[in-house]
């Protein structure tokens, strides 16, 4: 019996305050979907091969103390020399939950790792969007969204040094 009361006693320290840190995804949707397609049906016979430009940007802003929306902005843009066969302009975006994460942490999740989770999900969208537009699916390269934010974060390191080393050393 005396086993059985701590068993009870341990259970119950897990009754007050949740302050171990958590993330996660709480939905993800299509913020923003456009397909141009402004060269139909001329672009379908086309026969020079295209150049494919595909940019990206994150954003995150928060919604309420817990809850922030990270938005992954992708626009790709399929040129030929005779003219733009497809823009597809996505934003794709989820609702993030965080709690008891430090600012560290809470920016590496909201620019890393919730990019790399949605990304797989914008892909498709792209893919679908530009199968549906008249044109053989466009299979995005995987992005290392870790590398890329851990390469910023140097970057700005760097930046920050060269400022203190520019800046005067004391009052003339």
């Amino acid at each position: 019996m005396a086993d059985e009361g701590n068993i009870i006693s341990d259970l119950n320290l897990g009754n007050g305050a949740d302050t171990a840190p958590s993330a996660g995804i709480i939905s993800q949707y299509v913020k923003d979907l456009s397909v141009e397609n402004p060269n139909a049906p001329q672009s379908f016979s086309w026969q020079d091969a295209p150049q494919i430009d595909v940019q990206f940007n994150i954003g995150a802003r928060t919604i309420d103390t817990d809850v922030h929306e990270v938005e992954l902005k992708i626009t790709c843009v399929s040129k030929a020399e005779t003219g733009t066969a497809f823009v597809v302009d996505l934003s794709y975006c989820a609702l993030v939950g965080m709690r008891n994460l430090d600012e560290g942490q809470s920016h590496a999740f909201l620019f890393a790792e919730a990019p790399r989770i949605l990304f797989p999900f914008a892909r498709r969208v792209i893919a679908d969007a530009v199968r549906d537009a008249g044109f053989a699916p466009l299979m995005l390269e995987p992005i290392d969204f870790n590398g890329l934010y851990a390469q910023q974060l140097q970057a700005q390191a760097q930046q920050q040094a060269d400022d203190a080393q520019g800046e005067p050393a004391g009052n003339a």
